[in-house]
Protein backbone atom coordinates (compact mmCIF):
# COMPACT_ATOMS: atom_id res chain seq x y z
CA UNK A 1 0.00 0.00 0.00
CA UNK A 2 2.87 2.56 0.75
CA UNK A 3 4.49 1.59 -2.22
CA UNK A 4 1.18 2.50 -4.06
CA UNK A 5 0.79 6.02 -2.70
CA UNK A 6 4.81 6.44 -3.55
CA UNK A 7 4.38 5.46 -7.05
CA UNK A 8 1.29 7.50 -6.99
CA UNK A 9 2.91 10.98 -5.80
CA UNK A 10 6.03 10.19 -7.71
CA UNK A 11 3.89 10.24 -11.05
CA UNK A 12 2.31 13.19 -10.00
CA UNK A 13 4.92 15.24 -9.07
CA UNK A 14 6.65 13.87 -12.56
CA UNK A 15 3.38 15.24 -14.41
CA UNK A 16 3.78 19.01 -12.57
CA UNK A 17 7.02 19.29 -13.73
CA UNK A 18 7.82 21.86 -16.96
CA UNK A 19 7.90 20.84 -19.96
CA UNK A 20 10.76 20.30 -21.59
CA UNK A 21 11.66 22.56 -24.85
CA UNK A 22 13.56 21.17 -27.92
CA UNK A 23 15.58 23.38 -30.33
CA UNK A 24 17.25 23.24 -33.64
CA UNK A 25 19.40 25.14 -35.96
CA UNK A 26 18.65 26.50 -39.26
CA UNK A 27 20.82 27.72 -42.46
CA UNK A 28 20.12 30.96 -44.05
CA UNK A 29 17.96 28.36 -47.08
CA UNK A 30 17.99 25.41 -48.33
CA UNK A 31 21.28 24.09 -50.65
CA UNK A 32 21.38 24.61 -53.83
CA UNK A 33 20.60 21.89 -55.90
CA UNK A 34 23.19 20.18 -58.73
CA UNK A 35 26.71 19.55 -58.43
CA UNK A 36 29.54 21.60 -58.70
CA UNK A 37 32.51 21.75 -55.72
CA UNK A 38 32.12 19.26 -53.11
CA UNK A 39 32.52 20.49 -49.80
CA UNK A 40 32.53 18.22 -46.82
CA UNK A 41 32.26 19.44 -43.42
CA UNK A 42 33.59 17.24 -40.44
CA UNK A 43 34.09 16.24 -37.81
CA UNK A 44 33.00 18.91 -35.73
CA UNK A 45 34.81 18.58 -32.07
CA UNK A 46 32.62 20.16 -29.41
CA UNK A 47 34.48 21.61 -26.18
CA UNK A 48 33.03 19.18 -22.93
CA UNK A 49 31.26 22.08 -21.97
CA UNK A 50 29.22 22.01 -25.07
CA UNK A 51 29.33 18.14 -25.21
CA UNK A 52 25.81 17.76 -24.15
CA UNK A 53 21.93 17.83 -25.14
CA UNK A 54 21.21 21.14 -22.99
CA UNK A 55 21.18 24.95 -24.15
CA UNK A 56 24.08 26.69 -21.97
CA UNK A 57 24.53 29.77 -20.71
CA UNK A 58 27.16 31.86 -19.77
CA UNK A 59 25.70 33.61 -16.79
CA UNK A 60 28.96 35.31 -15.13
CA UNK A 61 32.76 35.06 -15.64
CA UNK A 62 34.20 31.57 -15.33
CA UNK A 63 30.56 29.78 -15.00
CA UNK A 64 28.61 28.53 -17.24
CA UNK A 65 24.79 27.61 -16.44
CA UNK A 66 22.72 24.36 -18.24
CA UNK A 67 19.13 25.03 -19.28
CA UNK A 68 17.78 21.60 -18.46
CA UNK A 69 14.00 22.26 -19.30
CA UNK A 70 16.07 23.68 -22.84
CA UNK A 71 17.66 21.16 -25.21
CA UNK A 72 18.72 20.50 -28.62
CA UNK A 73 16.32 18.12 -30.93
CA UNK A 74 19.38 16.57 -31.73
CA UNK A 75 22.88 16.03 -31.76
CA UNK A 76 24.90 18.97 -31.59
CA UNK A 77 28.08 18.47 -33.66
CA UNK A 78 25.72 17.00 -36.24
CA UNK A 79 23.47 19.97 -36.04
CA UNK A 80 26.26 22.00 -36.68
CA UNK A 81 28.40 20.03 -39.47
CA UNK A 82 24.69 20.46 -41.22
CA UNK A 83 24.32 23.67 -40.97
CA UNK A 84 27.54 24.76 -42.04
CA UNK A 85 27.69 22.55 -45.04
CA UNK A 86 24.21 23.89 -46.04
CA UNK A 87 25.44 27.84 -45.63
CA UNK A 88 28.93 26.75 -47.65
CA UNK A 89 26.56 25.32 -50.41
CA UNK A 90 24.49 28.41 -50.94
CA UNK A 91 28.07 30.79 -50.26
CA UNK A 92 29.94 28.80 -52.87
CA UNK A 93 26.86 27.78 -55.21
CA UNK A 94 27.29 24.03 -54.94
CA UNK A 95 24.92 21.49 -54.31
CA UNK A 96 27.45 18.94 -53.80
CA UNK A 97 27.89 18.98 -49.82
CA UNK A 98 28.06 16.23 -46.98
CA UNK A 99 28.64 16.12 -43.90
CA UNK A 100 30.93 13.71 -42.01
CA UNK A 101 31.37 10.67 -42.50
CA UNK A 102 30.87 10.49 -46.85
CA UNK A 103 31.36 7.28 -48.61
CA UNK A 104 34.43 8.28 -50.66
CA UNK A 105 37.15 11.86 -50.78
CA UNK A 106 36.74 11.70 -54.61
CA UNK A 107 33.54 13.14 -54.58
CA UNK A 108 34.85 16.03 -52.19
CA UNK A 109 37.46 19.01 -52.56
CA UNK A 110 37.77 20.85 -49.82
CA UNK A 111 37.26 18.91 -46.14
CA UNK A 112 36.22 21.47 -43.20
CA UNK A 113 36.84 20.57 -39.93
CA UNK A 114 35.88 22.17 -36.97
CA UNK A 115 36.70 22.76 -33.65
CA UNK A 116 33.47 24.33 -31.21
CA UNK A 117 35.48 26.31 -28.33
CA UNK A 118 32.66 28.58 -27.42
CA UNK A 119 28.65 28.18 -28.79
CA UNK A 120 26.43 29.69 -25.96
CA UNK A 121 24.31 32.76 -25.08
CA UNK A 122 25.73 34.87 -22.55
CA UNK A 123 24.40 37.20 -19.35
CA UNK A 124 24.56 40.40 -21.69
CA UNK A 125 22.01 39.12 -24.51
CA UNK A 126 24.17 37.92 -26.79
CA UNK A 127 25.58 34.19 -28.38
CA UNK A 128 28.42 33.70 -28.68
CA UNK A 129 30.92 31.44 -30.99
CA UNK A 130 34.37 30.44 -31.21
CA UNK A 131 35.38 28.06 -33.75
CA UNK A 132 38.79 26.66 -34.55
CA UNK A 133 38.60 25.51 -38.62
CA UNK A 134 40.56 23.89 -41.18
CA UNK A 135 40.37 23.69 -44.49
CA UNK A 136 41.75 20.66 -46.19
CA UNK A 137 42.29 19.81 -50.38
CA UNK A 138 40.93 16.60 -50.91
CA UNK A 139 41.82 13.65 -51.73
CA UNK A 140 45.77 14.82 -51.19
CA UNK A 141 44.16 16.21 -48.04
CA UNK A 142 46.49 18.86 -47.45
CA UNK A 143 45.50 21.69 -45.21
CA UNK A 144 45.04 24.64 -47.00
CA UNK A 145 44.21 27.11 -44.64
CA UNK A 146 43.32 27.34 -40.79
CA UNK A 147 42.06 29.96 -38.65
CA UNK A 148 39.96 30.72 -35.38
CA UNK A 149 36.62 32.41 -36.00
CA UNK A 150 35.12 34.45 -32.65
CA UNK A 151 32.20 36.53 -32.40
CA UNK A 152 28.89 37.36 -31.04
CA UNK A 153 25.49 38.56 -31.95
CA UNK A 154 23.00 39.76 -30.02
CA UNK A 155 19.37 38.13 -28.96
CA UNK A 156 16.44 40.32 -30.74
CA UNK A 157 14.35 39.34 -28.04
CA UNK A 158 14.66 37.32 -24.54
CA UNK A 159 14.21 33.74 -24.77
CA UNK A 160 16.17 30.61 -25.38
CA UNK A 161 14.16 30.79 -29.07
CA UNK A 162 16.22 33.97 -30.02
CA UNK A 163 19.34 32.50 -28.73
CA UNK A 164 19.00 29.61 -31.08
CA UNK A 165 18.49 32.16 -33.84
CA UNK A 166 21.23 33.85 -32.99
CA UNK A 167 23.41 31.03 -32.76
CA UNK A 168 22.07 30.13 -36.27
CA UNK A 169 23.19 33.82 -37.41
CA UNK A 170 26.84 33.09 -35.60
CA UNK A 171 27.21 29.84 -38.12
CA UNK A 172 25.90 32.07 -41.21
CA UNK A 173 28.94 34.25 -40.60
CA UNK A 174 31.49 31.04 -40.25
CA UNK A 175 30.66 29.98 -43.28
CA UNK A 176 31.08 33.60 -44.30
CA UNK A 177 34.43 33.40 -43.54
CA UNK A 178 35.32 29.59 -44.71
CA UNK A 179 33.97 30.62 -47.75
CA UNK A 180 35.95 33.66 -48.42
CA UNK A 181 39.36 31.60 -48.10
CA UNK A 182 37.81 29.03 -50.40
CA UNK A 183 37.33 31.44 -52.83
Amino acid sequence: MKFSALLAAGLLLASCAAPKSYYFLSADGPTPSGGGTGIGVGPVTLTETLDRPNLVLQDAPNRLAVAEDHRWAGDLSTSIARVTATNLGRRLGTGNVRTYPWQRDEEINWQITLDIREFHGTADGHAQLEAGWRAYSLPDRRLKTSRTFTATEPLQSDGYSSLVAAQSRLLSRLAEDIAKALR
